[in-house]
């Protein structure tokens, strides 16, 4: 084949890779996108310390969009808000929360260094514990309205609706209180539905929860006690996995093991499947591992802590479980090394343009162990045909500054019910607001 030939047949493979939504591996970035090429581990005897020290918004900051784009404070001057929820009648759900004490990162020399590298990242404030509800009664795409909604709560997270039921993640145990349509405070109080693992360790706090789309089962989202199994495995039950919960019966069991710290959970809406993002381990170096974006399937294992993106294994684990590794299935999609990708979103909505339908918007909250820092924006990666079909693309950013403060560091994502993407941003204390210009 002569040169003019093999040109002729990349041009024709890419536009056949176009017109079925895929990309070629090129396309993608070092450490993103559906086959990531994973570099040796590289370990040191001191982990790299790279946190962006928290120095919120200046009046009249904000986060940057895409051109066609704006961008407004939803609510400003909130409490640490960590994740969000949107109700049928539009209010938003507002979690405000931290971690527990004590927690196991209060313990010891490294302990002391991760209290340290949490203050100065803006995450050393106490948990204001309690979920606030915002008001646009206007529709202007701003709360002129919010109040307490739900108060002494423990280190909440995850919220959802199910029928006149608000199930809320604490970060011990998920809990029921009755809604009212249009209510602004329950003071009732809440029932426990189910424990969840915590204890005096309780390493990844943050628990979430989904509800299936029939309202019969939620789905748990539960974080490893460690980075890779070092205080035990024993100190693992039932953690690093999603677990299913009946409803009715109260009845649980793992769907899903081997994810170390899964958090945002959506349907993706053409193939009604369960996605989630998750925190991969930390020390392997700036490249190590790659967080990621997956379908959760039912009974699988992907790995931690005994290997990563599939049977890569991590020797650091002992004893290994060969069996194990061999079950391990890699992730659909990977999202950059310690990019610490927290929020996930599927678009439903009808005002942004069609390119985003079926999309995934991810919320990364930003490194800490990485040079350079990666994370520290709002990404969105297409879809087509219920998989991921491109690059990540930038939805909001501006949240380091040229000096390389952090200004912000997004979190939640929700749709609003006008189909504008809301982002909570715990060090910034807001919910910021991306919507299309007006034309």
């Amino acid at each position: 084949m002569n040169i003019q030939s093999k040109h002729l047949a990349r041009a024709g493979a890419i536009a056949l890779l176009l017109a079925s939504g895929a990309a070629l591996a090129d396309d993608y970035a070092p450490g993103f996108g559906p086959n990531p090429t994973l570099p040796a581990p590289h370990k040191s005897l001191m982990p790299t310390v790279n946190i962006a020290r928290a120095k919120p918004w200046k009046q009249g900051e904000q986060p940057e969009s895409p051109a066609g784009f704006n961008v407004t404070a939803f609510a400003s001057g909130l409490e640490h808000p960590r994740w969000l929820a949107t109700l049928p009648n539009g209010d938003v759900l507002v979690a405000e929360s931290n971690a527990p004490e004590p927690h196991d990162e209060n313990a010891g020399i490294k302990g002391f260094v991760m209290k340290k590298m949490q203050k100065r990242a803006g995450a050393g404030v106490p948990s204001p514990d309690r979920i606030v509800l915002l008001r646009d009664a206007d529709g202007d795409g701003i709360a002129e309205t919010r109040s307490v909604f739900i108060d002494a709560l423990h280190s909440p997270f995850g919220m959802a609706l199910v029928g006149d039921d608000l199930y809320v993640a604490d970060t011990d145990a998920v809990m029921r209180f009755k809604y009212e349509p249009g209510a602004t405070q329950i003071t009732t109080p809440g029932e426990k539905f189910m424990d969840l693992p915590a204890g005096p360790i309780n390493h990844h706090w943050t628990k979430n929860i989904i509800a299936s789309r029939d309202g019969k089962k939620l789905y748990v989202s539960v974080g490893s006690n460690s980075n890779v199994a070092e205080n035990g495995i024993d100190a693992e039950n039932g953690r690093a996995a999603i677990m299913e919960v009946d409803i009715e019966t109260k009845q649980s069991r793992l769907f899903a093991t081997g994810l170390r710290n899964p958090n945002g959970m959506s349907w993706q809406p053409q193939s009604g499947a369960l996605w989630t993002v998750v925190n991969e381990r930390d020390e392997l170096g700036n490249e190590l591992v790659p967080d990621y974006l997956t379908s959760v399937k039912d009974g699988a294992f992907y790995g931690w802590p005994y290997s990563y993106y599939g049977q890569h294994v991590d020797d650091r684990v002992k004893p290994q479980r060969d069996d194990l590794v061999q079950a391990a299935i890699p992730p659909d999609y990977a999202l950059g090394a310690h990019t610490a990708s927290l929020g996930l979103t599927f678009y439903d909505g009808q005002a942004f343009p069609e390119h985003y339908r079926n999309g995934a918007f991810i919320g990364q909250h930003g490194s800490w162990n990485r040079k350079p820092r990666s994370g520290y924006k709002v990404v969105f990666v297409p879809f087509d045909n219920g998989k991921p079909a491109g690059p990540p693309e930038d939805i909001l950013t501006g949240f380091l500054s040229s000096d390389g403060h952090a200004r912000g560091r997004p979190v939640g994502v929700a749709v609003d019910r006008t189909g504008a993407l809301l982002v909570a941003d715990d060090v910034g204390n807001a919910v910021w607001r991306v919507a299309p210009a007006a034309k």
